[in-house]
C-alpha cells in the first residue's frame, strides 16, 4: 500500500472519534510485530523512530525497514520521527522518506518553541509531509519531582492556541498527567485540561508516554480528543520478557530466530489489545 500521511491517518481518526496507535520500531522483529499486528485488526498504524533507534540502526537502516514494510501492508501506515530534536534532523528524516516528523521544542520558551516548530512545518508541508509539535513538558517517570513542579509542566490551554495559530502544526503532544517510562503507581490523567486544550485548538492530539495508563483512561482521553497514541514500554516488556523466558527454558540454544520469533508474536499481542483498546481496529477500510 505504501507510506502515507499522519494527516491522512489523522483525520480519519478525527472524523470517526478514534485514535491511531504509534509505535517505536526498534529492530526488524519489532516492525513485523507492528506491521503483524495491523493487518490482523485492519488498523492503520504509525512507526515510530524513536532518537535512540535511529542511533542504533541508523536512519538508512530505520527507513529501508519501513517503506518495506510499508509497500506490502495492506493497511495504511505512517514513518513518524519521534521527538525530533533539531531543524536539521527533521530535514534528514524528510530527505530519507519519512511521511511524518515531530519537532519537540518543548523544553524552550514559548516563542522559541513557536519559531522552531513553525520553520520545520514550512519546510515539511513544501514536500506534502505532516508535522507534530509538543507544547508542555512529557517528563520521565523516573524524574524526582514534586506533584505541583509536574503540573506546572503541563499544557497550558491558552497558550496550545496560541502554538497552534502561529505554527500551523497538524497535530499536538500535550502534557496532561502521562510520562515516559514505566510508572511507580497509576498514572492520573487531567482531563479537564485535556477537554478545555481540545475545545481551543481543534486539532488531533497526541498522547506520548501511555504505556501502563489503564485501559479505561485510554479510552476517556480518547473520547475527549486524543487521536495518536504512544506506546513503547509496554512492547519493550512484553518483547525482552519473553526473550529471557526463552533463553532460560533453552539455555543451549543459538538460534537467535528460536528466541527472537516468540518475542515478536508477544509483540503482536501487545499491540493488537492496544489496537482494540484505541478504537482503531477495523478501521484500514
Amino acid at each position: 500500500m505504501g507510506l502515507v500521511t499522519l494527516r491522512d491517518v489523522l483525520g480519519a481518526a478525527e472524523v470517526g472519534g478514534y485514535a491511531v496507535g504509534a509505535f517505536n520500531c526498534h529492530n526488524m522483529e519489532l516492525v513485523q510485530a507492528i506491521i503483524a499486528a495491523a493487518e490482523a485488526e485492519r488498523a492503520p498504524v504509525i512507526l515510530q523512530a524513536s532518537q535512540g533507534a535511529i542511533k542504533y540502526a541508523g536512519l538508512p537502516y530505520i527507513t529501508a525497514l519501513a517503506r518495506t514494510a510499508a509497500d506490502a501492508a495492506r493497511v495504511p501506515v505512517v514513518l513518524h520521527l519521534d521527538h525530533g530534536t533539531s531543524f536539521e534532523q527533521a530535514v534528514a528524516c524528510l530527505r530519507a522518506g519519512f511521511t511524518s516528523v515531530m519537532i519537540d521544542g518543548s523544553a524552550l520558551p514559548l516563542e522559541e518553541n513557536v519559531a522552531l516548530t513553525a520553520r520545520v512545518v514550512a519546510v515539511a508541508r513544501a514536500v506534502g509531509v505532516s508535522v507534530e509539535g509538543e507544547l508542555g513538558r512529557i517528563v520521565g517517570t523516573e524524574d524526582e519531582i514534586s506533584v505541583a513542579e509536574r503540573e506546572a509542566l503541563f499544557t497550558d490551554p491558552d497558550e496550545a492556541t496560541y502554538f497552534v495559530d502561529r505554527t500551523g502544526v497538524d497535530a499536538l503532544a500535550v502534557s496532561v498527567g502521562t510520562a515516559h517510562g514505566r510508572y511507580r503507581g497509576t498514572p492520573q490523567l487531567d482531563f479537564p485540561r485535556l477537554a478545555l486544550i481540545k475545545e481551543r485548538v481543534r486539532i488531533p492530539l497526541v498522547l506520548h508516554g501511555s504505556s501502563g495508563v489503564p485501559d479505561e483512561a485510554i479510552q476517556e482521553a480518547v473520547r475527549l480528543g486524543v487521536r495518536k497514541i504512544n506506546i513503547d514500554t509496554d512492547i519493550r516488556e512484553a518483547f525482552v520478557g519473553t526473550v529471557r523466558r526463552e533463553l532460560a527454558a533453552r539455555p543451549e540454544e543459538i538460534d537467535p530466530r528460536k528466541i527472537l520469533g516468540p518475542a515478536r508474536e508477544a509483540a503482536v499481542e501487545v499491540i493488537r489489545h492496544k489496537m482494540r483498546v484505541f478504537g482503531c481496529a477495523g478501521r484500514a477500510g
